[in-house]
């Protein structure tokens, strides 16, 4: 079992699995999505997202002080920052449909790679950054 990190709360081992399923659902539906963005013809449903996200915000508050809480300002963060890159390179789209794949096929890597990296340290009991 790893140390726990300085300053972070110790949660009790009830609260620990909850936040810890959440954390296994959100990364496996944010995954879905991720693979499904960089495989053209498997599309599944932004939906999948969303319900992922809605159920960030509300375990946000249960993880609180804990190591928990950086893989959801993590798996947060990714999706906003993937969905501004995506609205950045939309007009690629219109102009170039090629630049507009290449770029949303980028992003979509970058995506599932956060992913990856973000459900690897969340199973070895590790914040991250």
């Amino acid at each position: 079992m790893t140390e726990p990190i300085a300053d972070t709360v110790l949660l009790d081992p009830q609260r620990e699995q909850s936040l810890r399923t959440a954390g296994t659902i959100s990364y496996l539906l944010h995954a879905v999505v991720a693979v499904g963005a960089v495989i053209p013809s498997f599309q599944p449903s932004v939906l999948l997202l969303v319900f992922a996200v809605i159920l960030d915000m509300v375990k946000r508050d249960e993880a609180a002080g804990s190591w928990q809480a950086s893989h959801i300002r993590w798996r947060l963060s990714s999706v906003i920052s993937a969905g501004v890159m995506y609205l950045i390179t939309v007009p690629l789209w219109f102009l170039f449909v090629l630049p507009g794949w290449i770029a949303w096929g980028l992003i979509s890597l970058w995506f599932l790679y956060r992913i990856v990296v973000g459900w690897s340290a969340m199973n070895a009991g590790r914040a991250i950054s």
